[in-house]
């Protein structure tokens, strides 16, 4: 445990109690609103996001963490680490209001540093456990330390995912039904990257899964020359053991030493759907 400095991310990280425990890493809620309903992300389980969307033909509306979220967990933290520094490590800016929403709710507390990831979900989780472990293994590491070590993850961190389908992409708004129809058809999967913070879609790949998940596995690792000592592979509810076989087996082929599945909760999978992939690495 670090001396000096306890970390702070939000649920939408993706982040399990398993690793928050094993680092000390605090955890604010999102939020999931089910129609008339609206949820702490993390208290409920992602597969009712996919119930709902099967029951309602909707899916869920997503919003970040409140001031008065932060202002909780901010109490909170200090209360238990009175002599210590919150390094608060954001979820991307640009697309939720949890950041801005830290920055209001620790005016007056010089006891908290708030640093914009630009990354979501699991390449959120991937950037924050590399602190961790840093902290962990530098028990006297300063913030300042801490804030270099961070901004060096901005440019390494990699992450990218596809849907198995359009419909939650259509259903949310943002492709039309004549173009997720034929999209289905034809097995079209977007890739969608972290591009500065922005959700990018990138290229398109087309077939079966069975096909197209090692080809971004090789894709994605050679064209940012990702690192081979770990690789974090992303899976939504519905995904298939025989995927996640054919996935990991297509990564330990491109030589990746740790591979480490992660399940996206409630947030990431209002976005990518039933049965979505991702892939989070770093590059050398």
């Amino acid at each position: 445990m670090n001396k000096n400095i306890v970390l702070l991310a939000e649920t939408g990280s993706d982040i399990t109690p398993e690793i928050a425990a094993k680092y000390g890493i605090y955890i604010v809620p999102m939020h999931v609103q089910l129609g008339d309903v609206t949820k702490d992300d993390g208290t409920f389980p992602p597969e009712e996001v996919c119930e709902y969307y099967e029951k309602t033909g909707k899916v869920p509306k997503t919003s970040g963490s409140t001031p008065e979220d932060f202002e909780i967990i901010l109490d909170k933290i200090h209360a238990e680490h009175p002599d210590k520094h919150i390094l608060y490590l954001a979820y991307s800016a640009v697309t939720t209001c949890s950041y801005h929403s830290c920055c209001i709710a620790s005016e007056d507390r010089d006891y908290i540093t708030c640093f914009d990831t630009k990354q979501v979900s699991v390449g959120q989780a991937a950037f924050v456990i590399e602190v961790a472990e840093f902290l962990q293994n530098n028990p006297e590491a300063t913030v300042e330390e801490a804030v270099k070590l961070a901004e060096t993850l901005t440019q390494k961190v990699r992450m990218a995912f596809i849907p198995d389908n359009l419909d939650y992409l259509r259903a949310g708004g943002r492709v039309s039904n004549v173009a997720a129809l034929i999209g289905n058809l034809i097995g079209l999967h977007p890739c969608i990257e972290i591009d500065n913070g922005y959700l990018m879609a990138k290229k398109k790949y087309r077939g079966s899964f069975t096909r197209v998940l090692p080809q971004l596995i090789k894709e994605h690792s050679e064209k940012y020359g990702l690192d081979r000592e770990k690789l974090y592979l992303i899976w939504t509810p519905g995904f298939s053991d025989q995927l996640k076989d054919i996935s990991e087996n297509a990564a330990k082929e491109m030589g990746y030493k740790e591979v480490i599945w992660m399940k996206t909760g409630c947030v990431i999978t209002c976005h990518g759907g039933k049965g979505a992939f991702g892939i989070v690495g770093f590059e050398k």
